[in-house]
């Protein structure tokens, strides 16, 4: 007994707690490398040079750029609602970091099995756009305000579009849990059998984390950063820090739920489970190299008038089909 506690039960918990901080850890370090990955891919596609001056091929730049963004001082406008302003920034930390909870990297390494796996998901989700609202809201600015105000509409509307885009997965895997997701494609994955639903969720995911093109909440050329205009030092690195949490996140739930997660031959399945994220991680960055941002009533169009009939009749022929061979 320790504690009270069992010690076997205690030696569990122990080592849940580590395997818990190693996993947030790493999600972290990936998240400031892609920093770097991303500038000198860009540079590659661009052709251009990325970072290439601190440490060997630059790769020392964004431990720079961290040590600068500490130092930078750490300004509120005194006209902004100071609480709302500072606690903003976090929120989308904490619900990025809060969904890698549930995301299983193989059968045996992941913080938490739950049957609401997706679900919870989605809530972390719907959670994360009152990040950017807010600090849009709390900073009393206008171009902050319109950042807000297009953030509420582009993140809620195709939040519903991912939703209709999981239900097809969800018939077919029979249960909301992701591990059971997972092993549902040992024969085959998701992406043949559902792949207007991995379309929809690919550029809703896009939508979510209001990367390029979807970037409208912060379109430099017209709302100079939209919702964190008046942001600095840290709270600046929060939310910057938190867009790229939030590609590793929206990768690793594409390979979880469309590519077998860490199922494959030969190779442990943490090899395979890094290698299907990483290309979608190269996705995302070649995407905002190779596209250009849409109008704002294009982007609202083109998810209410396209993606949602697409999703409909994709859950209407698969509950069809499943119903047909159960």
């Amino acid at each position: 007994m320790i504690l009270g506690v069992p010690t076997d039960t205690f030696v569990d918990a122990l080592l849940k707690g580590v395997e818990t901080i190693v996993i947030l850890f790493a999600v972290v370090i990936a998240a400031a490398l892609l920093i770097w990955v991303e500038r000198r891919l860009l540079g590659l596609w661009q052709d251009r040079y990325g970072p290439n001056r601190v440490g060997p091929f630059g790769i020392l730049q964004v431990a720079a750029d961290m040590i600068k963004i500490f130092f930078k001082e750490d300004w509120i406008p005194p006209f902004a609602d100071k609480p709302v302003f500072i606690i903003a920034p976090a929120v989308i930390l904490l619900t990025s970091l809060m969904t890698f909870a549930v995301v299983p990297f193989t059968a045996t390494i992941g913080v938490v099995d739950l049957n609401i796996g997706l679900l919870f998901m989605l809530a972390m989700s719907s959670l994360g756009v009152y990040s950017v609202i807010l600090g849009g809201w709390a900073s009393d600015n206008k171009y902050a305000m319109l950042g807000g105000l297009r953030t509420a509409a582009q993140m809620i509307s195709y939040e519903v579009f991912m939703g209709l885009a999981l239900l097809g997965v969800v018939m077919l895997a029979g249960s909301f849990n992701l591990h059971t997701i997972v092993e549902s494609q040992a024969g085959l994955w998701n992406v043949v059998t559902q792949f207007p639903s991995f379309v929809i969720f690919l550029i809703a995911g896009c939508a979510e984390i209001h990367r390029a093109p979807f970037d409208l909440p912060e379109a430099e050329q017209e709302l100079t950063a939209g919702y964190h205009t008046e942001y600095s030092g840290m709270k600046f690195g929060m939310f910057f820090v938190g867009e790229y949490l939030g590609i590793v996140l929206i990768s690793s739930l594409i390979t979880v739920l469309f590519f077998g997660g860490w199922l494959g031959p030969v190779l442990p399945g943490i090899v395979w489970f890094l290698i299907k994220t990483g290309f979608f991680i190269l996705f995302f960055v070649l995407l905002r190299a190779a596209t250009v941002r849409p109008r704002y009533d294009q982007l609202m169009s083109f998810g209410w008038k396209i993606l949602l009939p697409i999703a409909l009749a994709n859950v209407a022929i698969t509950s069809a089909v499943v119903v047909a061979t159960s």
